[in-house]
């Protein structure tokens, strides 16, 4: 699959080459499993992206930020002390030791950029329905203020939907 490849929506994409075929899987998803609907697909793996669709089928872009374990992983490569950790649920906001402190910041600051994304999102396009998906949605989902879907296999009911789509044309 790649830039050329039908898909059952209209890819507005000013570089569509350029456009990764998880990214195309997960907006075909959106217009199989909500139609004439405006949604949001984020998802949060590696890199957390945010791609939307609107009403009329049509795929407008969206963004690419870091994920969970890159901005962990930034903060230790990227400066001269700073411990590597993984994943923890921060005790408090105020961080009383580094560790706690890196906690606090990465989870607190990748909550707050989604739901201030979901925020934006919904100030423009007002019905919106949200879905959330990838290696770190079950985190996220108990923690995020905003109503959601979250499901696990959205990728990979895209790229079926695509296949299918394919075979009936």
């Amino acid at each position: 699959m790649d830039h050329q490849t039908r898909k059952p929506f209209d890819n507005l994409y000013k570089t569509p080459m350029t456009l990764g075929v998880d990214r195309m899987a997960l907006i075909a998803a959106a217009v199989d499993q909500f139609p004439d609907k405006n949604v949001l697909v984020i998802d949060a793996g590696t890199c957390v992206t945010y791609d939307f669709k609107n009403k009329k089928e049509e795929y407008l872009g969206g963004a690419i930020s870091p994920g969970i374990r890159l901005r962990y992983t930034s903060l230790h490569n990227h400066t001269a002390k700073l411990p590597l950790l993984t994943l923890e649920e921060p005790k408090a906001l105020v961080g009383d030791t580094t560790k706690e402190a890196i906690h606090s910041g990465v989870v607190h600051g990748i909550l707050c950029e989604i739901d201030g994304v979901i925020e934006k999102y919904c100030n423009i396009y007002g019905d919106l329905t949200v879905i959330l998906t990838g290696g770190d949605a079950h985190f996220l989902s108990k923690r995020l203020k905003n109503s959601i879907f979250a499901t696990s296999n959205f990728l990979l009911e895209g790229l079926n939907y695509i296949l299918a789509f394919n075979n009936t044309q």
